[in-house]
């Protein structure tokens, strides 16, 4: 029987270039999306379901993931994909916007999880990858909401590695870099009070650090190989970085302490 993997936040960028790598490398793919009638590319492909999941509707994961079991029998991999970055002062932002950048990132991510976990614990076998980002090991300025989430992805992965072990089922940390995908665009949540004066310069440094780093962005394919790798590598290594900055990032993050570190970051943002 061919393994299966089910990917959230299937409709572009990441999610989608990983239905293609898994569908390619002749795995069947329960590719998730919240407006699935929109999606004419991927529903042509051999062995992929397309299907409705939004992370914030926990009907929506049960049916998804029932549907899949239905067509392929089993589900081997679970990828915890979707998502989106907030970004601003804290100021800026309502607090219906701060629930949503957690519950999308963090609670979504959860359910998803536990829904397919009895799933896997009956079959005493699986692989659960939550996507992170380098933005989960170390900050930038404005990303209060956004790496705060990625922290606590890196945190909920760390102890789910503990306890899901003992019956067959592998955690996988996957911490992509700058990668070129619609992250800036509709994936991206960016919330500014142009009254608040203070902020305004770090803003807009901000803006031209984005632009700086997509212009260097690696493709989402790379990330794909990368999740596929960490499913199928068999180790129980549990981070993986993807990308040529995040290589970068992360071993300067190791090597130097916190006020190197964020020293060095501070001054790239003109911050005192």
């Amino acid at each position: 029987m061919k393994n299966t993997v089910l990917i959230t936040g299937a409709s572009a960028g990441i999610g989608k270039a990983t239905v293609k790598y898994f569908n390619e490398k002749g795995w069947n793919v329960i590719a998730t999306m919240r407006s699935p009638e929109k999606e004419e590319e991927l529903t042509q492909l051999e062995d992929v379901l397309v299907t409705r999941l939004d992370v914030l509707d926990l009907d929506s994961i049960n049916s998804a993931i029932l549907e899949g079991t239905e067509k392929f029998g089993k589900i081997d991999a679970l990828v915890n994909n979707a998502g989106y970055g907030a970004y601003g002062p804290l100021e800026a932002f309502e607090r219906d916007s701060i629930l949503r950048q957690f519950n999308t990132n963090v609670i979504g991510l959860m359910d998803v999880t536990r829904a397919i976990l009895p799933h896997f614990r009956a079959n005493k076998n699986g692989a659960i990858v939550n996507i992170s980002s380098i933005g989960g090991k170390m900050t930038f300025p404005l990303g209060s909401l956004y790496h705060g989430t990625k922290f606590a992805v890196e945190g909920i992965s760390e102890a789910l590695s503990y306890e899901l072990s003992q019956f067959g089922v592998k955690v996988k940390i996957v911490e992509p870099g700058a990668i070129a995908t619609d992250f800036a665009g509709r994936s991206f949540d960016f919330q500014n009070d142009e009254s608040m004066l203070e902020y305004q310069q770090l803003v807009s440094t901000l803006w031209d650090g984005f632009g700086d780093a997509l212009a260097n962005a690696a493709t989402p394919d790379v990330v794909a190989e990368v999740i596929y790798t960490s499913i199928t590598d068999g180790t129980d290594q549990l981070r993986y970085t993807a990308g040529e900055d995040a290589k970068m990032y992360m071993a300067a993050r190791k090597e130097q302490e916190d006020g190197e570190f964020i020293g060095a970051l501070r001054e790239r943002f003109g911050l005192k």
